[in-house]
C-alpha cells in the first residue's frame, strides 16, 4: 500500500497490515456512525491496535479519513479497450461502482462536507484524493495519442496540466453530480451518451 501520511517517529517499523486494519476500521465506522460520531478510539478497537498506533501515523481524524477514502480510490484502473472512448467508458463505470459502496459514499462526502470549513483538510483532499487520480487522465491521453485519436501532449506545461485539470473535473464532476448529488445511476447508458458529449462536443448527434 503507498503511505500518503508523514513519516512516521523513529521506533519499530509501521506495519502494512495495521494500516490495512485501521483504514478498513475507519470506512466500517464511517457506514455505522457517520462523520460527527466518529473518534480514534472506536477505530482503534474495530483494528485491534491501540490508540497510539493511530497517533504515530496520523495526526487526527481529518487525515485518516482522508486517507482511508485515497485507498478506494487507487483501486481504479484504466483498461485497455482499444480506443479512447471505451477506455474512459471502463474507468468511468469503475468510477460510477466505487461511488455506489457505502465505504466511499460515506467517506467522500464526510470529508468533503467538512473540508467547507477547514482547508488544510481541502488541501489533503486534493493531494490525496484529486491529484492522485488524474495519473488516470495523463494515462488515458498517452495511450490515445500513441493510436493517434488524440494529438501529441503540448509541450507548454502549464498548457498541457490546465488540460488534465479540466478533463479530469469535467469527467470526475459529472459522476459526481449524477451519483452523489442527483442520485441517479451512471449506468452503461448514461455513460455513452456522456462520452459521446465529452469527446464530440454539444454539437454531437444524439
Amino acid at each position: 500500500m503507498q503511505s500518503r501520511t508523514p513519516a512516521s517517529r523513529p521506533g519499530r517499523p509501521r506495519s502494512a497490515a495495521a494500516d490495512a486494519a485501521i483504514l478498513a476500521a475507519t470506512r466500517e465506522a464511517l457506514v455505522e456512525l457517520g462523520w460527527s460520531k466518529l473518534t480514534l478510539q472506536d477505530v482503534a478497537t474495530r483494528a485491534g491496535v491501540a490508540k497510539t498506533t493511530l497517533y504515530r501515523r496520523w495526526a487526527g481524524k481529518n487525515e485518516l479519513v482522508v486517507d482511508a477514502v485515497a485507498e478506494l480510490f487507487d483501486e481504479l484502473r484504466l483498461p485497455d479497450r482499444g480506443s479512447l472512448a471505451a477506455d474512459i467508458e471502463g474507468v468511468v463505470l469503475q468510477f460510477a461502482a466505487l461511488l455506489d459502496r457505502p465505504e466511499c459514499r460515506s467517506g467522500l462526502m464526510a470529508v468533503v462536507a467538512e473540508s467547507t470549513r477547514d482547508d488544510l483538510l481541502r488541501e489533503r483532499i486534493r493531494a490525496s484524493i484529486v491529484d492522485r487520480q488524474k495519473r488516470l487522465v495523463l494515462e488515458g491521453r498517452a495511450r490515445a495519442a500513441e493510436r493517434g485519436e488524440l494529438p501529441p501532449e503540448s509541450e507548454d506545461e502549464e498548457e498541457a496540466a490546465r488540460t488534465v485539470d479540466l478533463t479530469f473535473d469535467v469527467v470526475a464532476g459529472a459522476v459526481v453530480h449524477r451519483t452523489l448529488v442527483s442520485g441517479k445511476p451512471a449506468d452503461e447508458a448514461w455513460v455513452r451518451s456522456f462520452i459521446r458529449v465529452l469527446l464530440l462536443g454539444l454539437a454531437a448527434p444524439s
